[in-house]
């Protein structure tokens, strides 16, 4: 059972057709619903790896008659400062570094797929209220409706979200650490067509991402030109309210002030939203007949865009036990498997968004030079810039079949 028809639980329960399992996935907010997030109008940019999970799931070419942005090339700088560094493609000697796509995209190729499905139960709107464990099944209750339902599963995948109350009834110990921060999210125009190029601006308060947007789609008010970013702002809880009570006008003109003039100049800015940014891990994500997925299990800072990303290789990683290792299904071998395989991947992705953000917002002099030299040799040194692409493009964690771009059957 999958609690959870997000975006994670959803390409969990595709992995899985023809796997021979019998899978009911219960989520809690109808799909239709202005509050499901799975079929909103944000965009995410979508790694090398994460390309390769729904290519092999025969899914990635329906998402791209939807429109998708490949990412050719990042330009990274930091504000006040000397230090720059641009990534490209042919560093990495792949088509694109990542994909720009709206998350609407992503839910409906997902939920058409799952409709069509005879292995799949849907309960929608439906909350999974207890859990628990037994020797040999976790036992489960389903509020659908009026009625509350009895389940009974070999292994309950938990992907609900970040925070979840699951964690606790299951016996997770949950780490939480506040930034203090919040993501305004928001399209702007530019009159300049991006080519495929993205922004990392680093600030004193935290960076502003400006991701180039699909050519030849409408987004909102916006025509079908390519001169348009999705903006990711991190911001000070204290200027939050403030900037989003901004006329167009006044919020356009403070961003161009903030980010600069390289990528145009700015315009027409969509409606705006903010989330409020958090630090959220699981040390062991697994244990006897549950699993934590994507945001359950471990949620990090927007910076490098790696959070939906993290959680596509957790698919990747418990589909391919669940379908090819012999383990019993919601097995403690399973659970110990998972963690270990994991482990290296969840460490290194959080540690390294967290110390991007604590480098990167020092404004003491001594920190401010030594980032600034970072980015200069990171400019100038091709091993180190290989590097940090097979980190931000999900390719140095263990592989699997999926991230690999290989299916199953």
């Amino acid at each position: 059972m999958i609690a959870g028809g997000g975006l994670c639980g959803a390409s969990l329960a595709c992995a899985l057709i023809n796997s021979g399992k019998r899978i009911l996935v219960v989520e809690s907010v109808a799909f239709d619903a202005t509050t499901q997030t799975t079929y909103d109008e944000r965009t995410v940019a979508l790694t090398f790896s994460s390309r390769n999970v729904f290519s092999a799931l025969g899914l990635w070419e329906q998402m791209e008659q939807g429109g998708v942005q490949p990412i050719r090339d990042i330009h990274v700088s930091n504000q006040g400062g000397f230090g720059q560094t641009h990534l490209s493609c042919c560093d990495s000697g792949t088509e694109a570094l990542g994909y720009v796509i709206r998350v609407r995209n992503i839910g409906s190729v997902l939920l058409d797929v799952l409709d069509q499905s005879e292995e799949i139960e849907f309960l929608c709107p439906a909350s999974v209220i207890n859990a628990r464990t037994d020797q040999a099944n976790c036992q489960i209750e389903v509020v659908h409706g009026s009625k509350i339902m009895s389940v009974t599963a070999q292994l309950l995948v938990v992907a609900d979200g970040g925070r979840s109350h699951l964690a606790e009834k299951l016996g997770y110990v949950v780490n939480i650490k506040s930034y203090h921060q919040s993501a305004i999210l928001c399209m702007i125009q530019t009159d300049q067509p991006h080519q495929g190029r993205a922004y990392e601006r680093f600030l004193p308060e935290g960076p502003v991402a400006l991701l180039p947007h699909h050519i030849g789609t409408r987004v909102g008010q916006f025509a079908s030109e390519a001169c348009h970013f999705a903006v990711v702002w991190t911001t000070n809880n204290s200027q939050v309210n403030q900037r989003l009570s901004l006329n167009n006008k006044e919020f356009v003109d403070l961003l161009q002030s903030t980010f600069g003039d390289r990528a145009g100049s700015f315009s027409d800015a969509s409606t705006r939203k903010s989330y409020p940014l958090s630090r959220f891990r699981v040390d062991r994500p697994a244990l006897k007949q549950s699993v934590l997925l994507g945001n359950s299990a471990h949620t990090v800072h927007p910076v490098a865009g790696q959070g939906f990303n993290l959680g596509l290789r957790d698919v990747a990683c418990l589909a391919q036990l669940i379908v090819e290792s012999g383990f019993a299904l919601g097995s403690t071998e399973m659970a110990q498997e998972y963690v270990r395989l994991r482990k290296r991947d969840a460490w290194a992705v959080e540690s390294f968004t967290h110390t991007l953000i604590q480098v990167f917002s020092n404004s003491v002099a001594p920190a401010s030079w030594a980032r600034n030299a970072g980015l200069l040799a990171i400019e100038f040194c091709p091993f180190a810039k290989k590097i940090l692409l097979n980190r931000t493009m999900g390719l140095n964690a263990i592989p699997q079949k999926l991230t690999s771009s290989i299916p199953f059957h």
